[in-house]
């Protein structure tokens, strides 16, 4: 029987027998991993407080007939106030289903530390609805290759001083001149709120001031833009 401690955050747990939950956790080491908590459902289980969504910590599995099973638990963060605030439980809700289509089976610490800050962010900062997904969504493109550029055309490179567009073939912004079928126009105050949030850190967020129209469309967009990146939506409350 193999034995493996893994770093990583619980993303997805499901009814499994009479007392037992399948878990999927998001680890450090392993990307994704299932894992099985025995006789969790139980009121004096050890284990009971730390099968639910969002709990961050080390996982001790250990590997029977193919089937991982969690034997120890050591909390990180439990993210309890996720589950106090309904507008930051859906958004969290959100971050942890694009984990669930992006995330594989292999170690991606980039990633992983992405997904932790923005976790962080919202559990412990007053934060504008949505402004916290949607910096994580902007970092998420650009660690899959697709970088928003917020300074210059992406395709000819000159500075945009008219209307700009936002290419879905290429997830990037670009000037009248280059715009192809697939792209639309971005209004300013999309632009606007996308660059503010793209260039400042998760601890700084809570200063961020934009109406609710500029973060509505901007999630649109960026909504759009992972369809076209991922073939696959997310869930926005």
């Amino acid at each position: 029987m193999a034995t493996t401690k893994v770093k990583g955050i619980i993303i997805e747990n499901k009814d499994y027998k009479e007392k037992d939950i399948l878990a999927t956790i998001y680890t450090v080491e392993l990307g994704k991993v299932r894992a099985l908590f025995k006789g969790v459902k139980g009121e004096k289980a050890k284990m009971k407080a730390h099968k639910n969504i969002f709990t961050f910590a080390e996982f001790v599995l250990e590997n029977t007939k193919g089937n991982n099973i969690v034997s120890q638990v050591d909390l990180i963060e439990g993210f309890y106030n996720l589950s106090q605030d309904l507008d930051k439980f859906y958004e969290a809700c959100s971050i942890v289903d694009i984990v669930k289509k992006l995330g594989n089976e292999q170690s991606d610490p980039v990633f992983f530390l992405e997904f932790v800050k923005a976790l962080k962010n919202l559990n412990y900062s007053v934060v504008l609805k949505n402004i916290t997904l949607i910096k994580f969504l902007i970092n998420v493109f650009k660690g899959a290759g697709y970088p928003i550029n917020f300074s210059e055309c992406a395709s000819c490179k000159a500075k945009i001083t008219g209307k700009k567009y936002f290419n879905l073939d290429f997830g990037e912004i670009v000037c009248g001149n280059c715009r192809k079928n697939t792209s639309f126009e971005i209004t300013p105050l999309i632009f606007s709120c996308l660059k503010i949030i793209n260039q400042t850190p998760y601890e700084k967020l809570k200063s961020i001031k934009i109406n609710d129209e500029g973060i509505t469309d901007s999630l649109i967009l960026l909504s759009d833009n992972f369809e076209w990146r991922f073939g696959c939506k997310f869930f926005i409350a």
